[in-house]
């Protein structure tokens, strides 16, 4: 049974959901021959680090499951369009595929504001997977964290 591009997206949104309150509500998850093989949510506030993207978190645990770091034929599932540190780790990494929810105008490296994913020939691109139950998350944070 082949898991539909929705079906993982709703899996890393409840993921983002695991940030809320202290941190922007990012999720992203892994998929490698059909099966989850890594899971994560934005950390940076939680651990104080810069870097604890839900994204870089899930290419370390990744490489860690599947012992190696060359992550081809893998599907990179993320509430929100990688930013550009982001999506560097992803080409990096050799991600075959990235599916996305929300665009992101301000940081968004998958054609929003810049193409570094656009450009690498052996990885496609999907964004707008359930981008209006992404884009509330993430609005409904701001809203809030506005309101303190």
């Amino acid at each position: 049974m082949t898991i539909a591009h929705n079906d993982w997206m709703n899996i890393a949104i409840d993921a983002a959901k695991l940030a809320l309150p202290k941190d922007v509500p990012v999720g992203a998850l892994l998929i490698a021959n059909g099966e989850l093989i890594a899971t994560g949510y934005n950390r940076r506030e939680l651990d104080c680090n810069p870097v604890a993207h839900a994204e870089m978190l899930v290419l370390q645990e990744a490489a860690l499951q599947l012992n190696r770091w060359r992550l081809t034929d893998t599907i990179l599932y993320v509430t929100l369009e990688p930013c550009p540190m982001c999506a560097s780790a992803i080409m990096q990494a050799r991600v075959g595929q990235v599916v996305f929810g929300a665009y992101d105008p301000v940081m968004g490296a998958c054609g929003s504001q810049y193409g570094l994913l656009l450009d690498s020939p052996d990885l496609s691109v999907r964004g707008g997977v359930l981008e209006e139950p992404c884009g509330a998350l993430l609005r409904d944070f701001f809203r809030q964290a506005r309101q303190k």
